[in-house]
């Protein structure tokens, strides 16, 4: 494989000492990823010490460790490996012409990564460089960067925060050619005092733009004025997109199936007739932003529309499988997996999806609890109820002691219980044998309660 790190490039990023010439294919920070030739960064933070792990990394087939501590083998060492890591980023982003482009929002973040990654490496295969899983945090964007090939052409980094100023420091450091603001919602508001002060924090990855550089930002969103004042100081173009009249990348015509969306774009001058191989009304925003982006850095829409085309679901954020259910007949359930995160607008998306599906059986929830939303937690899970009817759910599971709101304000003709974790939520549906054929059932929660496990424990019954 070609190099990605010599010793003598970490050395002179990072100021540090090498005990040995090496060269690294990859880097990570956990050793469960090593697979061989990775330089292994021993970070050290308040749960644990990777300087533990440094022999497990080695066993794995890593070439060099980045550590603050004395290591037996090839390793640079440094006074601080986080510091060290993150002036490894910027070297990454120092080296590269790739256009960059940063993406955050309340939702669709991951989502809009992975269409945008997907629709350049339709143009430049090979050459797209993109955020892993959703390393979004102050410790995943510098790995994601200092993971970047210098020969880059294109690069998407997923940006998150809770909290103010976090995205100030990431923009800073991805440098981004284009800032995407998905949508605005009221995720984490339990460290905002309302809304606009979330759409303020979001408007924070403007401030990194390069000179010359986009705001795409959506056009439909109460806080469009908002983020185009943050955008104004920082971008040289500013574009919006949406269904409204008036939006830069519109889409003027559209229909949302169970399984797909199709729609008419217009993009500038340009007008694209596309396929979303995602369901949702939102997964047809995080096309238009997804067009606009691609748009702003040259690409090309045509075959941003194919890629668009033939994206399914994630894991943890759409992606569905079957479970066959009954003594060895044919019949199976549909099992839906959001069980990577939550908040009041995702929930609400994805419960127009499931209310869009056709279920021969019925259509069933595990809901977990929705974090971080503070003082109005209760109003907000809530406020589900009448979703959760539209929608036709004919039984919920509800996991966690928020959920308390939302099951007494659901209606009476849907039976839902509340039960403390996942393993519970498993044992409520009753393994295999819950699940009747033709039933629908949607899993989904904060990222905290786990209700992967309870995803996990359903995959095993469908093999």
């Amino acid at each position: 494989m070609i190099p990605l790190w010599t010793s003598a490039d970490i050395v002179a990023a990072t100021a540090g000492t090498a005990s040995a010439p090496f060269v690294a294919t990859g880097v990570t920070f956990d050793s469960r990823e090593v697979t061989g030739g990775e330089l292994f960064v021993a970070l050290t933070g308040e749960a644990t010490d990777g300087h533990r792990f440094v022999d497990q990394a080695r066993s794995h087939g890593a070439s060099a460790m980045l550590v603050s501590a004395a290591v037996d083998g090839p390793h640079v060492r440094v006074p601080d490996t986080m510091a060290a890591l993150t002036a490894l980023a910027a070297a990454a982003r120092a080296r590269t012409d790739a256009a960059i482009i940063g993406v955050t929002g309340s939702v669709g973040k991951t989502g809009t990564k992975e269409a945008l990654r997907l629709a350049l490496d339709r143009a430049a295969p090979g050459a797209v460089h993109a955020s892993v899983k959703s390393y979004n945090n102050h410790t995943g964007v510098p790995l994601s960067l200092a993971r970047m090939p210098a020969a880059t052409r294109f690069g998407v980094f997923e940006m998150g925060m809770n909290h103010a100023d976090e995205l100030t420091a990431l923009t800073a450091l991805v440098r981004p050619h284009v800032a995407v603001v998905t949508w605005v919602a009221s995720a984490h508001r339990e460290f905002f005092a309302s809304e606009e002060a979330i759409a303020d924090a979001k408007g924070e990855i403007f401030a990194g733009l390069e000179p010359g550089g986009t705001a795409v930002i959506p056009f439909d969103s109460a806080h469009r004025d908002r983020l185009i004042a943050a955008a104004r100081p920082h971008a040289a173009r500013i574009v919006t997109f949406g269904l409204g009249n008036g939006a830069d990348v519109r889409a003027t015509d559209h229909v949302l199936h169970s399984d797909c969306t199709t729609a008419t774009a217009q993009v500038g001058d340009k007008r694209l007739m596309f396929r979303i191989g995602t369901p949702g009304a939102h997964w047809l925003s995080n096309a238009l932003a997804v067009l606009a982006a691609v748009d702003a850095v040259g690409g090309d829409l045509a075959l941003a529309g194919l890629a668009l085309a033939e994206m399914g679901g994630l894991p943890g954020r759409g992606e569905s499988f079957t479970v066959p259910c009954g003594d060895g007949g044919d019949g199976a359930a549909t099992v839906i997996d959001e069980s990577y995160n939550a908040n009041p607008a995702s929930m609400a998306a994805t419960l127009a999806v499931l209310g869009g599906m056709a279920a021969t059986g019925r259509k069933r929830v595990i809901l977990g609890e929705m974090k971080e939303l503070g003082r109005e937690s209760d109003a907000f899970h809530a406020a589900l109820a009448p979703l959760i009817d539209a929608a036709g759910v004919g039984h919920a599971i509800l996991v966690g002691p928020a959920m308390a709101a939302l099951a007494a304000a659901l209606p009476r003709h849907i039976p839902a219980v509340v039960v403390a974790d996942a393993a519970a939520a498993f044992s409520a549906l009753s393994g295999r044998s819950g699940l009747a054929a033709g039933d629908v059932l949607l899993i989904k929660g904060s990222n905290s309660v786990r209700l992967g496990d309870v995803v996990a424990g359903l995959r095993k019954a469908a093999v």
